[in-house]
């Protein structure tokens, strides 16, 4: 992805949204610009009009952890902003980090973190990387994802069942809440690795093939995705809603482990109970690890 374009479009549209009256400057009557002007912004920011409108046309290669920290109080950035124009900045530079790819097609699980999977017996719990691939899975997340799982094609992906899969309309009651977490999550990978042709092609089938993903994607949002509850409506169990953490994973950067669990006591506890013992006469039972290991001795 062109990371000039990328910077300029996340600016423009940020810049947009602040009102003069958000950061104490008077409206006025002539204004000609949406949000704030670039040399409004400049002066928050402490740079000149110049300097901030080379940044503003995308050359943020070099820019000061203090001049993005400037720019982004300026543009009253949140968190998950803030952290995006920082890796839209590190991926401009030449000395950039190193990409944190992980391919559904050639990465496989340690041994190890199957097992750590399967030992989550109260919920769905699964590791996906940036581009929402689903790459290692408990059986409880298996059968949570059945539709997703059923979709022609691999790997198996969340954001490509969101927007091109009827079935995602019922499995997610709010489903624009979901299309807008989905969406900022793709956006936010594709600023930290521009050149993840996986990413690229993912981001180019789903702007094709839907109207909803293009609109979404033009907006710029991003957002920090860790922990919250959710609401589903599984098409085995009926509708459950749950707690969920996402946890980046330190032996695998790039790399986030989520684990799904319901309200102790709760129906949506008891429609997990339901969908377990659904998955285990489906796709039968999870051996454990002792029983794994006496099988290979």
């Amino acid at each position: 992805m062109d990371n000039r374009a990328e910077v300029r479009e996340f600016l423009t549209t940020r810049r947009a949204r602040v009102t003069p009256e958000q950061v104490g400057l008077p409206a006025g009557s002539n204004r000609r610009v949406t949000g704030l002007r670039r040399s409004e912004v400049a002066s928050l920011a402490g740079v000149s009009v110049e300097y901030y409108t080379r940044l503003e046309r995308g050359t943020i290669s070099g820019a000061s952890p203090e001049v993005l920290d400037s720019l982004a109080k300026a543009l009253r950035l949140d968190d998950a902003e803030r952290a995006h124009l920082f890796d839209l900045a590190q991926a401009a530079s030449p000395v950039g980090r190193p990409a944190r790819r992980r391919s559904a097609r050639t990465w496989r699980p340690h041994e190890s973190l199957q097992w750590a999977l399967d030992a989550v017996s109260a919920g769905p719990a699964f590791v996906r990387n940036g581009r929402m691939d689903l790459l290692a899975v408990n059986q409880l997340a298996r059968a949570f994802y059945k539709d997703v799982y059923a979709m022609p094609g691999e790997p198996p992906n969340i954001a490509r069942f969101t927007f091109l899969d009827e079935r995602a309309y019922d499995f997610y009651p709010d489903w624009d809440a979901f299309a807008d977490v989905t969406v900022a999550i793709l956006r936010t990978e594709a600023a930290r690795d521009p050149h993840n042709k996986e990413m690229h092609d993912l981001v180019g089938e789903l702007s094709t093939r839907s109207d909803e993903f293009r609109r979404r994607w033009g907006a710029h949002d991003v957002r920090h995705h860790g922990t919250g509850f959710k609401t589903f409506k599984h098409p085995i169990v009926g509708t459950l809603t749950l707690a969920f953490e996402g946890l980046e994973m330190a032996a695998e950067p790039g790399l986030t482990l989520t684990i799904y669990t319901a309200e102790p006591g709760s129906s949506s506890e008891e429609a997990v109970r339901l969908l377990a013992s659904w998955a285990a006469s489906e796709y039968g039972t999870v051996p454990d690890r002792h029983e794994r290991e006496g099988s290979e001795r």
